[in-house]
């Protein structure tokens, strides 16, 4: 993307706007709903974040083990510098662990980000939401069976119901405000439905939005997460 600059770094990329601008930080941890990412498969939609709402992004880089995983965002949120960021933001895996750095942050008293912006996330590993079957027909790519296997892989022995493994357990008194963004059809609908009402009644500012399929959220999640943010 001609727009923006990429910088690599040990806890992943730095994706800025070229005009000069990027004097915010927005912490960004993509993943898929099978519990993989990358930095590099976040980075176009980095930039387009980076130049919707002018702030530097910068791309976790995160190992594929529990809690290896969250030590990786978090020293990856350390690493923004003294400010920290003004933004946190996942998708899928991503989003989960986003969920669970705001609560360990909480927890230790830290600085906390202003605002977190969660699409399509993975909230609960036990794996007990009803949509996961009532939408699975719906996403010809997903598959229960090997969802499961992965996430036994990930959470190598912690118990699924861990608050950090599976945010929707956690106390969420004390979170900033929180968009949730997720499709109707979506298998971890449910996730994203459970985590609300809990933030809702611990006080949290909750935006939940729910498009009616797949494909608008990807057309309007960006433009969406952007405004949040701003």
């Amino acid at each position: 993307m001609p727009d923006v600059l990429l910088e690599e770094g040990p806890s992943g990329l730095t994706v800025r706007p070229r005009d000069g601008a990027g004097g915010q930080v927005v912490l960004y941890v993509h993943g898929d709903r099978h519990l993989s990412g990358a930095p590099d498969t976040a980075l176009d939609a980095a930039g387009h974040l980076a130049l919707r709402t002018g702030a530097t992004i910068r791309c976790a880089r995160f190992r594929a083990t529990f809690p290896a995983a969250l030590d990786d965002v978090h020293a990856a949120h350390e690493a923004c510098g003294s400010a920290g960021p003004v933004a946190v933001a996942g998708s899928g895996v991503g989003a989960g662990l986003v969920a669970a750095l705001l609560v360990r942050l909480r927890d230790s008293g830290a600085p906390m980000p202003r605002r977190a912006t969660l699409v399509s996330a993975l909230l609960d590993l036990s794996l007990q939401a009803a949509s996961l079957q009532l939408n699975a027909a719906a996403d010809p790519g997903f598959d229960l069976a090997e969802l499961r296997r992965r996430v036994a892989g990930y959470a190598a022995g912690t118990a699924p119901t861990d608050p950090l493994l599976s945010p929707l357990f956690a106390n969420l008194h004390g979170l900033p405000p929180i968009q949730l963004l997720v499709a109707g059809t979506d298998p971890l609908l449910d996730d994203s439905l459970a985590f609300a009402a809990r933030g809702a009644r611990s006080g949290v500012a909750v935006d939940l939005q729910v498009r009616p399929d797949a494909a608008a959220l990807r057309a309007e999640a960006l433009p969406a997460m952007a405004a949040f943010i701003r």
